[in-house]
């Protein structure tokens, strides 16, 4: 099964966009950021296994791990340059894969991390993973994001605690070493009403990088993305130096 999911093809598109999901996401999240972003950039969003069409692939609880699996399959892509955007745990997986490509000589334009405490600013997480049933749906639901009334159903809920579990382990487990810093553009994201992250604790991605580093606060919590999607594509594209296509 391919890592990636690309609803619109751009073959002549100039960037390619890949876009790491948050815990307990999939690709789905990204599918209409295709349109928003405009012709100048192909989007690719990353399916983790374990979960939507890859339910029956084994979950991976490492970040490292993942990373080192996505950035094999970005190698296939690379005749462009890249755009890295992750949202929580997604920033930390595309952080990951990042250094591998850089350490690889894959091109990347800019990485966005959304929603996310800096690596070398993680410190330690509360052990979501390991809670029971109703405690970590309760979690899901404090972060936003997640259909309330879907996760009252057994069924569903028996299909996606399983990764939703994995992914807060992913989170839980993570520990940036002393590898080298990314020596691309990076740009933070975050809502001001985040209670997970707050607006100083994303400032301190400006140490993940040599290169140029910007801050943007948008009104929302940890979910603030699906409200504000158009002011993410913009500053995005603004980022990108490209057209805006209307938005």
């Amino acid at each position: 099964m391919t890592w990636f999911r690309c609803t619109v093809a751009r073959p002549w598109a100039p960037l390619r966009m890949f876009c790491f999901p948050h815990a307990g996401g999939s690709a789905v999240f990204y599918r209409d950021w295709a349109e928003a972003v405009g012709p100048a950039i192909e989007v690719h969003a990353v399916q983790y296994p374990g979960r939507s069409d890859r339910i029956g692939e084994a979950l991976i609880p490492d970040a490292r791990r993942l990373a080192r699996l996505v950035a094999g399959a970005i190698a296939q892509h690379a005749d462009r340059p890249a755009i890295l955007f992750g949202h929580s745990m997604g920033s930390v997986v595309a952080y990951e894969t990042a250094r591998l490509m850089r350490e690889r000589g894959m091109r990347i334009a800019h990485f966005f991390a959304s929603g996310a405490r800096a690596p070398h600013d993680w410190g330690e997480r509360r052990r979501i993973s390991a809670m029971d049933d109703d405690a970590v749906v309760a979690e899901l639901v404090a972060l936003g994001g997640t259909d309330v009334a879907a996760m009252q159903d057994p069924e569903l809920r028996e299909l996606v605690l399983p990764y939703v579990r994995n992914d807060f382990a992913v989170v839980e487990s993570y520990r940036p070493d002393d590898g080298p810093r990314l020596d691309v553009p990076v740009t933070a994201i975050v809502g001001d009403k985040d209670k997970d992250v707050s607006v100083e604790q994303a400032a301190q991605w400006r140490g993940s990088t040599s290169g140029d580093f910007a801050l943007k606060v948008l009104p929302g919590g940890h979910f603030y993305l699906q409200e504000q999607r158009d002011a993410v594509v913009r500053e995005l594209l603004s980022r990108l130096e490209v057209p805006t296509s209307g938005h």
